[in-house]
């Protein structure tokens, strides 16, 4: 019986110290980086290079990760460069590149420094943390 009160006395002290952690914690002041999301709308689609006289086609959905939301509104405000350089990047990569999965990767971190470069002439700091397809198809 006294293992029973005991173990029940410890379930809700563990509780009430949690719960002031969380108060603490929750008490206004930011200990990290608020990520933010971006999407460039609506979807790009643009064409790259195939073998022969065929066409390939992608398009892709976009989103913008950046450590503040604050930075949304520079994205904003710089969507048609972005917008640009993306297709203009994208038109430029071979067949193989576009198809496999390790291309994929590859393009995804290249638009990220290229977008990141072109940004930080444009702002003056390093706006993205990260860029994500979230819709890419190919034919």
């Amino acid at each position: 019986m006294l293992i029973r009160y005991l173990t029940l006395f410890v379930c809700v002290a563990s509780l009430c110290f949690s719960s002031l952690t969380l108060a603490e914690d929750s008490s206004g002041e930011q200990t990290g980086p608020r990520f933010a999301y971006f999407t460039l709308a609506p979807d790009l689609t643009t064409n790259f290079y195939t073998k022969g006289k065929k066409l390939g086609y992608l398009q892709v959905r976009i989103d913008l990760m950046v450590a503040d939301a604050s930075y949304i509104a520079d994205l904003e405000k710089h969507q048609p460069l972005i917008r640009d350089a993306i297709i203009e990047m994208i038109g430029e990569q071979p067949e193989d590149k576009i198809k496999t999965l390790a291309g994929r990767e590859e393009l995804r971190q290249e638009l990220k420094e290229h977008l990141n470069d072109i940004l930080l002439a444009e702002t003056g700091r390093t706006l993205l943390t990260d860029l994500l397809f979230t819709k890419y198809l190919y034919q």
